[in-house]
């Protein structure tokens, strides 16, 4: 199995991190025993270990134990490389969480991004992969702060969570967090995770561009396809991606594209937690929500995008998925405009 890896160029963000608590960038790269070069290849990628080093370094040399939230001024959209750019043309900040959850393998393949629906809204969940290693908490710091700089950057400044969960145990002052997220902090959490109101992520945003997203995913489509030999599910949501606007995708043609029986398919899905007819409902909704916001696709077109051979059976799909109708979707979309 291949190492763990991240994408070069998100060390760019803890290089301008250190240099804006008074750090000379190079000379910390050098202590780390890496080349300050190492990080300037937006193709290259790099053991997680290195990211690891790294950051514990910044946390030994820097004595506030709130710098890491200051990721939020050091980040630009080619850190993240065709994902930040996919991520400035999404249509709702939904749309954009749900492209990180989607891709965020690209990122850091030992990371997990999730988006949870709640009653209030959606919950963006961010599991660094450490367990409880003593960077963890830095680590949290550093990727809600900047998913939530993003945030701000498409909808305002203005924004600010209903609530923000942290594993890390209540600090001796947690006016920093308070101040950078807007509202109460609980610590002592069992997640890292903020919540943003329903009406807040469904809102149209002025930066959306349908054409470019469309673009930028299909970069990040063949970028996950060559990253995920080894990840079952990511390489048949791909697949299935692939399948969908071809007809009917089916458990079969899947088993054969992943060259493998439809009973072995089974078996190493069922063993991942995640059974074929999962993956083929989260797939669809994911572009169902896509193709939605796009007021110049019919409801009868994206049917058959999504392989669906009547728009009758995409209604009772969407409305299982999401408890209302896609037109009752759309249209509560077009009043938040």
């Amino acid at each position: 199995m291949k190492s763990e890896s991240f994408l070069a160029s998100m060390g760019l963000v803890v290089e301008r991190l250190v240099e804006l608590h008074g750090i000379d960038p190079d000379g910390f790269m050098k202590q780390v025993g890496l080349d300050p070069k190492l990080f300037r290849d937006p193709k290259a990628r790099l053991p997680v270990q290195v990211a690891d080093a790294v950051l514990k370094r910044a946390a030994f040399l820097i004595p506030d134990p709130a710098f890491a939230l200051r990721a939020a001024d050091c980040w630009h959209p080619s850190n993240l490389g065709a994902l930040g750019y996919a991520w400035l043309s999404s249509g709702s900040l939904q749309t954009g969480l749900r492209r990180i959850e989607r891709y965020t393998r690209i990122l850091n393949t030992k990371a997990i991004d999730r988006c949870r629906e709640e009653p209030g809204g959606v919950r963006y969940v961010y599991d660094h992969g450490r367990g409880d290693a003593p960077i963890g908490p830095v680590m949290a710091d550093l990727s809600l702060s900047i998913v939530m700089a993003m945030c701000r950057m498409n909808f305002g400044a203005e924004l600010y969570p209903v609530s923000v969960n942290l594993r890390r145990a209540m600090p001796k002052d947690p006016s920093p967090w308070r101040d950078f997220f807007g509202c109460e902090i609980c610590f002592g959490a069992n997640e890292d995770s903020f919540l943003l109101d329903r009406r807040t992520v469904e809102m149209p945003l002025p930066s959306a561009n349908q054409d470019m997203a469309a673009t930028f995913d299909r970069i990040l489509t063949q970028q996950l396809t060559a990253l995920s030999q080894t990840d079952l599910p990511t390489r048949c949501k791909v697949l299935l991606l692939q399948q969908l606007t071809s007809g009917e995708p089916s458990e079969e043609k899947l088993a054969g594209a992943m060259l493998m029986s439809r009973r072995t398919l089974q078996r190493k899905l069922a063993d991942a937690g995640v059974p074929y007819k999962r993956l083929l409902d989260e797939t669809r909704y994911d572009l169902a929500k896509r193709y939605l916001d796009d007021p110049q696709r019919s409801v009868t077109e994206i049917t058959f995008l999504l392989g669906f051979s009547e728009q009758s059976a995409f209604t009772r799909a969407f409305k299982r998925w999401s408890g209302k109708s896609p037109t009752a979707h759309r249209s509560q979309q077009l009043a938040l405009t």
